[in-house]
């Protein structure tokens, strides 16, 4: 995905709309360019509009993507239905799969398999216009999300009222997301209570920093359980709290504990050459539409995770906290 980044001189002397300065550079980016490809506009740092005015001294980086497609079409891929009925489909999603188009994954998506799981026509691609909006045409019936080497179990909409019924949890934090996964090192305690605030890495565009000295980002909470420990290999359950973009790895990182085959925040670990990401949403308690009462969805242990168990097993003695 194609980045800009520019510095506004220290002797500049006007404060001007971010889009007017970008395109008066020599190598910068037409009005309309920002308006319809930007995916992310920072300035030192924070999200801004394209309307914030910017400043002499200020840090602006820019991230877009091009050849936006004119249509999401449907693709006939297999899915793993656990719960469907007139409201709602939920899957266990698999590893590798991207939840909903975007840059450099516009197709075989869970949005393209889920319309023509539902029999639907291709949906027309906004390219200008309200951000809200362009998002919405790209993500039908998604009211959350898991990272794409992340597996699992997600809950998807089938019409509007369901979607906003079912948005409303997710808001509202009324909802309980389940995780599993294998860290290697061990955690402080048996259990915990994660609080932080989650930036942007500075040193790393593509990765995100749990931070606690300062009120930016957004805060973040996770709470664990060690279920056991294989020499220094740990099989954690989690429990999230708020949903921030790579939360839980990135709290487990913090903690001490990178989640094994994360190859963004861990390492290749030489017992598990071949590990991929050890990350699975196990359970989601929620509400169904038109229901007052909790619905509790479970998945079976992936393979994945019951070979790297197997191996622990047969080399670690099981250590309890």
């Amino acid at each position: 995905m194609p980045f800009f980044s520019a510095k506004v001189p220290q002797d500049y002397e006007k404060q001007e709309r971010l889009d007017k300065y970008i395109a008066s550079l020599p190598n910068g980016m037409n009005r309309s360019k920002l308006k319809s490809g930007v995916t992310e506009l920072l300035v030192n740092g924070k999200k801004v509009k394209i309307s914030q005015k910017v400043k002499a001294g200020d840090q602006i980086d820019i991230q877009w993507e091009d050849n936006i497609p004119d249509n999401i079409d449907p693709e006939n891929i297999p899915l793993e239905i656990i719960y469907e009925d007139e409201n709602v489909t939920v899957v266990n999603k698999e590893q590798g799969m991207v939840t909903h188009p975007a840059c450099g994954n516009w197709n075989g998506t869970l949005v393209n398999a889920l319309l023509y799981h539902w029999g639907r026509q291709s949906i027309e691609q906004l390219k200008e216009g309200n951000d809200a909006e362009i998002l919405e045409k790209r993500r039908p019936g998604i009211v959350h999300r898991l990272d794409k080497e992340t597996s699992g179990i997600i809950i998807t909409a089938k019409n509007r009222d369901s979607e906003e019924f079912l948005q409303k949890q997710f808001k509202d934090k009324s909802l309980q997301k389940e995780y599993i996964l294998i860290c290697t090192g061990r955690p402080p305690a048996r259990n915990g209570d994660i609080k932080t605030q989650i930036i942007r890495d500075p040193k790393n565009r593509h990765r995100f920093k749990a931070v606690t000295d300062t009120d930016d980002g957004k805060y973040a909470r996770t709470l664990y359980h060690c279920i056991a420990c294989y020499g220094n290999y740990s099989l954690i359950r989690v429990r999230i709290k708020t949903g921030r973009t790579h939360q839980i790895r990135v709290h487990m990182k913090y903690l001490g504990c990178p989640i094994l085959g994360d190859p963004v925040y861990n390492k290749p670990d030489a017992q598990f050459p071949n590990a991929t990401l050890m990350l699975h949403s196990v359970q989601l308690k929620i509400k169904l539409p038109a229901s007052q009462d909790y619905t509790t969805f479970r998945t079976k242990t992936p393979e994945r995770f019951l070979d790297v168990e197997k191996k622990l097993k047969k080399k670690f003695s099981k250590t309890i906290l």
